[in-house]
């Protein structure tokens, strides 16, 4: 039989740095506790509560869903002028699903109306949601607590009464709690004992929890000065999860108290229905289904696509439709139509990634782009009658324009239905490392080192601390050695993997039949200010609500932008959605391994790849982008030979031939493992599906058991021979893990083949895009401008006449490309807009004093004509050194022209603008110092490369620094002409200083160490703008390719 008394005070590292339990393990102290039930009282938050719901459920033990909710004094809106310490805390627990929704309301009404540092409630939101709630009063920081801390009895008895004014007699309890280091603690848990006699409020012990056990009470206060800076209170008390023995020892005239915890747990009783699927509320037109109109709709679309409706069509269609009729997924089918619909009635370029291209249906009512006939797609992957998931449609969009969908959305289904899903940010291996050794006390340098040997992880594979022990020797040796090492690695890993902070999904969106407080809390996220959901991706599915993923891709915006270019410079519209897929340039053009800026085409490896294949359709490039990443790269040679020498095409099995004759004879999708198990094994859909699943989990046990089911199928329904299946097995085994879908393929293949056809044909408007989508960031403006030097397009400084806001197609037979005017550093997009406009209304500026004249805008200063002359952006008018010299009198000129007319561009449309006379020109602006202005405000060398002036030495060395990160050699000696971008020294252990050192050339740039005794010997050259030789060794670290300086001299 459980105990009596239950934990309804607990807190989880769902509040964020204060406590150190993760929801799991509360649970499991709980039931070794032998306590009935387990509350989960989160600060201001219910981050929790599913995952409690079901590890409860899991552990037959009662979930009590609750808050330690923040109390403003006053007005939750006026709380950010209230006193200091003006707040307080109460406990409120969920005594029915009432009180669940009503604690939703009040958490996401204390985020969005009563939020400054941290989520506050009222009063005034308790007397309209108190229902199905009960309060427990708090022994530290509750108001009644607060007023005898002050001693203010008359104050206590007063907010006691009016708490239960609120929430109702039954429903409200004053809590005590042992903590006897804490000073005044015993005196006050004495004088609400006392106040619980006089007004009839009974009294429940509990132990508010913190942490589990009293030894991780120090990671548990280390993580509180994380958060905090600085020691905080009671850090020597004890907060651990106490069993019902200890209470009973430390309340023994109390047992009531004790006791009524369990008594508090026994009526809490909310029940969810988790993991069913709830859609959006889609309007249907009157008479009609939600059925009917997809099945409208589907048919519609033949003519939209131009196809006919063959038998083979209707077949197809009437099957899938079905299938997702008995289901009941048309609602979410036409809401994602709708959604669809609009993206491309505003001009937004979408694509959807993922199975569900695999969908006639969907390509039919214009969710998915694809024929799935024509790329022989299977639908089943995606649905089918076995499958128990719901439906899942990854919907991409051009980056730009992604919030004009979600700001459809809710105007469609409305503000409260529609919101973006919460993440959170954990402490990761190294952050956990420098930030306990910063807690600590020790200097900087200290856990930086620690944290610099752990290793990085790869996408989906965090490094924990404890892999990077076991992986990195001089980690495990320091470990082992130092004594502070020890201390700190021990503290991080107990901290390892608790959130730290809240963040926003980059795809997930959440839309609800009812308002979403009926089914998530809400919050608004800190850093961008959206609405965000409190529970998870995982925990929101969990409750009812289907993830709609909108996903920002920067390529389709890419593609947006070069289709308006063309069309604005060219007079040509592009069809993006339908240009031929068989264009000899674009095919051409990936053969010679010209992939810069291309979607999934790029980078030295694919490149290579690429060059040997010498692409001619579209499913080699789908083939290329499965394979490559995250695929199994160890078939492209076979797929190259094939491609090449069609006699080494063959078929383990005739009946393969249907699933595999586009590409060669060779697994190469997922979708070819889930076929051969269906096709030769006999397998469902179903168990073809628990095939890739437990493969991708690379268990052994279960992979020897799948292996062992496949095989005896290949035997017994496929008829094959046991060296033949054995033979299929090892083709499959290294495979199915990694493998894309063959829709995800298909998809993401046409976007990239659209990147390249938009390269291969409009190549100035498509490198503008490109710069364009990427300003700001100097490194790959940099290795674009090399790409644009070695298509023949000239890159050129900003220009007052033909220069837009950003990157612009410029010349007279747009045959270049200049940097835009916001490209320039210090130079506002007020004063950018100003000029832009004034040329676009009044035409072209025709000399200085015209456009001197004519913007009249005051933030036309010295710091900004200074950058206009410096960047070139006046060139046409005159030497950057001569203006520069005459700056006073071209800005005296301006004031004057302007002090009478300063917005209205009288001189250039009425009278015509006064002459500005300069002195003659004697200055000439040499090439070092156009340089080093377009480098320190546009980031980049324009008119040049410091590196010009050492032709003979660069065609000496033959190697660049872009072609050596192409295809880096691991300890290659090589000898480079480079230029010194920064650097950076730092102590060694040994107290000698090194040096990192970022290098580069025209093509790209590396980092190079240099280390004590190099650096001693050529400290004073190793300096920002100096061209040196360098002979260095090739080195990767974490997968990072750079130099390890042997040598260095000037050039």
């Amino acid at each position: 039989m459980a105990g009596r008394f239950v934990h309804l005070h607990t807190h989880s590292h769902y509040s964020f740095l204060q406590a150190l339990p993760k929801v799991p393990e509360l649970v499991k102290a709980a039931k070794a506790a032998n306590m009935g039930a387990i509350g989960l009282t989160d600060a201001g938050n219910m981050h929790g509560a599913i995952q409690l719901y079901k590890l409860c459920e899991k552990a037959d033990i009662r979930p009590v869903f609750g808050v330690d909710a923040y109390v403003a004094q006053g007005s939750r809106k006026e709380v950010a002028h209230a006193e200091p310490g003006g707040r307080t805390r109460l406990v409120l627990l969920a005594e029915n699903n009432t009180g669940y929704t009503n604690l939703m309301a009040l958490i996401t009404k204390s985020f969005t109306e009563g939020y400054h540092e941290r989520p506050h409630m009222d009063r005034e939101l308790f007397k309209e949601h108190h229902e199905g709630l009960i309060a427990l009063i708090p022994s530290f920081a509750g108001t009644v607590a607060q007023h005898l801390k002050q001693n203010d009895p008359k104050g206590a008895a007063a907010a006691l009464a009016e708490y239960v004014s609120i929430f109702g007699a039954s429903n409200v309890f004053l809590e005590i709690s042992h903590h006897p280091k804490a000073e005044g603690h015993e005196k006050r848990m004495k004088e609400i004992i006392k106040l619980s006699k006089e007004s009839g409020v009974p009294l429940v012990a509990q132990h508010d929890v913190y942490y589990l056990k009293p030894a991780d009470r120090e990671p548990t206060e280390v993580m509180r000065r994380i958060a905090q800076g600085a020691k905080t209170a009671n850090e020597e008390e004890d907060f651990s999860f106490v069993d019902e023995a200890t209470m009973l020892s430390w309340f023994p005239e109390q047992e009531d108290a004790v006791k009524r915890s369990g008594e508090i747990a026994d009526r809490c009783s909310v029940t969810l229905t988790l993991g069913s699927w709830n859609f959006p509320a889609v309007d249907v037109e009157p008479g009609k289904t939600h059925e009917e109109m997809l099945r409208e709709r589907t048919y519609a679309g033949l003519s939209l696509r131009g196809m006919e409706r063959t038998k083979e069509v209707e077949d197809r269609a009437e099957y899938e439709l079905d299938v997702i009729i008995s289901k009941g997924f048309a609602p979410y089918f036409l809401a994602v139509s709708d959604l669809l619909s609009f993206a491309k009635s505003a001009g937004i370029l979408t694509t959807t990634r993922g199975s569900a291209a695999g969908s006639l249906v969907s390509y039919l009512t214009g969710i998915t782009n694809v024929d799935p006939l024509a790329y022989k797609l299977p639908f089943e992957r995606f649905l089918n009658p076995e499958r128990p998931k719901a439906p899942d449609i990854d919907m991409d969009f051009a980056d730009n324009r992604r919030d004009e969908m979600i700001a459809y959305a809710k105007r469609k289904y409305g503000e409260d239905h529609v919101a973006q899903i919460g993440t959170f940010g954990t402490l990761m291996a190294r952050a956990a490392v420098r930030d306990v050794s910063r807690a600590l006390g020790h200097a900087y340098r200290t856990g930086d080192r620690i944290a610099k040997l752990i290793p990085l992880g790869s996408q989906g594979f965090p490094m924990t601390i404890a892999n990077a022990l076991t992986l990195e020797p001089e980690l495990k040796q320091l470990y082992d050695e130092d004594e502070d090492t020890k201390e700190i690695i021990d503290l991080a890993q107990r901290i390892e993997g608790c959130v730290r902070h809240t963040g926003v999904h980059a795809a997930g969106v959440v839309i609800s039949p009812t308002p979403l407080t009926e089914w998530t809390p809400l919050q608004i996220d800190p850093k961008t200010g959206k609405l965000i959901t409190q529970y998870d991706m995982h925990a929101v599915e969990d409750a009812g609500l289907l993830k709609f993923d909108f996903l920002g891709i920067k390529n389709l915006s890419i593609l947006s932008d070069a289709v308006e270019r063309v069309q604005e410079t060219k007079g040509i519209f592009i069809d993006i959605e339908n240009v031929p897929i068989d264009d000899a340039k674009t095919f051409a053009m990936l053969a010679r391994g010209e992939t810069e800026g291309t979607f999934q085409l790029n980078g030295s490896g694919m490149t290579r790849y690429l060059k040997e294949l010498q692409p001619t359709s579209i499913h080699d490039i789908n083939a290329m982008v499965a394979l490559y990443r995250p695929g199994p790269m160890e078939t492209i040679p076979q797929y190259i030979e094939r491609k090449k020498n069609p006699k080494l095409i063959h078929f383990l099995d005739e009946r393969m031939k249907e699933y595999l004759d586009a590409s060669y004879g060779l697994l190469v999708y997922q979708d070819d493992v889930l076929l051969t198990s269906i096709t030769l094994g006999g397998y469902s859909w179903l168990e073809a599906d628990t095939l890739r699943k437990a493969m991708g989990k690379k268990i052994p046990a279960e992979m020897e058991a799948q292996k062992e089911k496949l095989m005896k199928g290949f035997i017994e329904y496929g008829k094959l021979s046991k060296e033949k299946a054995e033979r299929i097995w090892k083709l499959i085994e290294p495979f199915a893990a990694y493998g894309f879908n063959k829709a995800h393929a298909a998809c993401y293949g046409k976007v990239a083949y659209q990147t390249a056809y938009m390269k291969a044909n409009y190549p100035v408007e498509y490198m503008t895009a490109l710069l364009t989508a990427d300003a700001g960031d100097t490194e790959q403006i940099s290795i674009l401008a090399a790409e644009c030097e070695r298509l023949g397009i000239p890159l050129l400084p900003p220009d007052i006449n033909e220069s837009g806001s950003d990157f612009t197609v410029a010349g007279e037979h747009a045959e270049t490309i200049r940097f835009g005017l916001t490209s320039i550093k210090n130079f506002g997009e007020g004063i950018s807009q100003a000029i832009i406009e004034e040329r676009k209304n009044n035409g072209p500026f025709l000399n200085l004093s015209d456009f001197l004249s004519r913007i009249g805008t005051k933030n036309l200063n010295r710091k900004s004509l200074e950058c206009l002359i410096k960047t070139g952006a006046l060139d046409r008018f005159g030497e950057r050194a001569h203006l520069l010299t005459h700056i006073e009198r071209l800005l005296t000129f301006h004031r004057d022209a302007t002090a009478s007319a300063p917005q209205d561009s009288l001189f250039g449309s009425t009278f015509g603008a006064p002459t500005l006379t300069l002195p003659p020109q004697t200055e000439t602006t040499t090439l070092s110092d156009k340089l080093a202005w377009e480098k320190d405000l546009l980031g980049i060398y324009v008119s040049g490369h410091p590196l010009d002036a050492h032709e003979g030495t660069l065609a000496k060395a033959g190697l660049t620094v872009g072609e050596l990160l192409e295809e880096p050699q691991p300890g290659r000696l090589v000898i480079l002409p480079l230029l010194i971008q920064d650097v950076r020294t730092i102590l060694t252990k040994s107290g000698e200083k090194m040096a990192f050192v970022k290098f580069e050339d025209r093509s790209a740039a590396i980092e190079g160490a240099v280390f004590p005794k190099t650096y001693k010997e050529h400290a004073g050259i190793i300096t920002p703008g100096q061209c040196v030789l360098v002979k260095a060794t090739i080195s990767i670290r974490n997968g990072e390719t750079t130099l390890a300086l042997d040598n260095l001299k000037l050039l």
